[in-house]
């Protein structure tokens, strides 16, 4: 078994570069994947771990200091370039086959890396929506997120439209980027995989800077393009001036031009940043909340792991019967369910938005441990 485990609290390895070919979850035979994308998902094919950890993970657990570096930056561009491959570094190798745990309402996951404190919570059970929020007193940032998936079917594919933006906040350079996600396409045919598509948009109004990023796919009989390529742009807001070319792969190098010099440089690499990355442990077993991802569905995974079927799908029932007896509760006694840490909002035309109700996110009694 991978992770630490205190009383039911289990955790596995994050999704990492090298993650992708040595996988131990997945999915048996195609065909039943698909099927059971029309209904719940058993347990073996579930990915040992909630929705709300791999959103978590894409921001705590990074070989290299991304965060950081969009703050140590001198220049609004070097800043702004820094941010792009920070962005760069949240997108993670899916396995084509397996899926996490769809959070239940209220579930909360709490991890502390270093000096970031990150606290998510899935603030909408149906349609799933997930919300984050990160401080980093030391380096003063805070990084805010709400995020709704929308799946559609189009034949050969599931595209997953991922909506919602992300706000990051430098707030020694008193600026703020707000950007989105790019999609997660699931393939069927002819060759089955996952790949991340569309585009990501970054800007700052503070600095009048953006950047596009276009995420290139395969067409439907794989011949062109490159699934994890990345091309794009850095350029003034007000003038659509251009400054900067972005070119690389996702899950190798990406390389910035200075239009104006010519000079070429990395901005991004893979390897350190989502390679070899360390499983969090639990450092206070009394300070994990009841409502903790690794909690909550800690006997699941523990039959995942042990491929223990029965074990596993007897708690993952436990866990889903459990959460509709509490919607029927409210239900009889009039209750309106309310999040913890966050106040949300929703309208047809802006979609959803949460704000967190704390300032601050306290350390957390999971923790990422140090790179050795």
């Amino acid at each position: 078994m991978e992770g630490k485990v205190e009383t039911q609290i289990v955790l596995t390895k994050p999704l990492s570069l090298d993650g992708d070919s040595n996988d131990e979850y997945r999915a048996p035979n195609m065909l039943q994947r698909v099927l059971s994308l029309l209904k719940n998902v058993p347990p073996i094919f579930n990915i040992p771990k909630s929705q709300l950890q791999f959103y978590g993970e894409s921001v705590y657990c990074v070989g290299d200091d991304m965060l950081g570096k969009c703050n140590s930056k001198q220049s609004p561009s070097e800043r702004i370039t820094a941010v792009v491959a920070w962005s760069i570094s949240t997108l993670r190798p899916m396995t084509f086959g397996v899926a996490p745990y769809n959070p239940i309402l209220g579930e909360t996951h709490h991890v502390s890396s270093g000096t970031l404190n990150v606290l998510l919570e899935q603030i909408s059970h149906h349609p799933p929506v997930s919300a984050l929020h990160a401080t980093d007193e030391k380096e003063n940032l805070e990084l805010l997120l709400c995020q709704h998936p929308v799946p559609k079917f189009c034949g050969t594919s599931i595209e997953a439209e991922v909506r919602g933006t992300r706000q990051l906040r430098l707030r020694n350079h008193g600026e703020t980027y707000v950007m989105n996600s790019p999609n997660l396409s699931i393939k069927f045919f002819p060759v089955p995989g996952v790949e991340w598509t569309g585009n990501d948009r970054i800007r700052c109004h503070e600095t009048d800077l953006e950047a596009e990023l276009s995420y290139g796919g395969k067409s439907f009989l794989g011949l062109r393009g490159n699934p994890r390529s990345i091309r794009g742009k850095i350029f003034k807001s007000s003038s659509m001036k251009p400054l900067f070319e972005i070119n690389g792969h996702w899950d190798k190098i990406v390389t910035v031009k200075d239009l104006s010099s010519g000079e070429v440089k990395v901005i991004y690499n893979s390897k350190e940043a989502i390679s070899g990355l360390q499983t969090p442990v639990v450092k206070d077993p009394k300070g994990v909340w009841p409502s903790e991802s690794a909690l909550v569905w800690g006997e699941v995974s523990q039959g995942i792991l042990h491929k223990d079927w029965v074990k596993a799908r007897e708690a993952k029932k436990a866990v889903e019967e459990k959460q509709r007896e509490l919607s029927k509760d409210r239900e009889l006694k009039g209750e309106t369910w309310a999040p913890k840490h966050f106040i949300v909002s929703y309208s047809k035309e802006g979609g959803w938005d949460c704000s967190p109700i704390e300032k601050s996110v306290p350390p957390a009694p999971i923790v990422v441990p140090f790179n050795t």
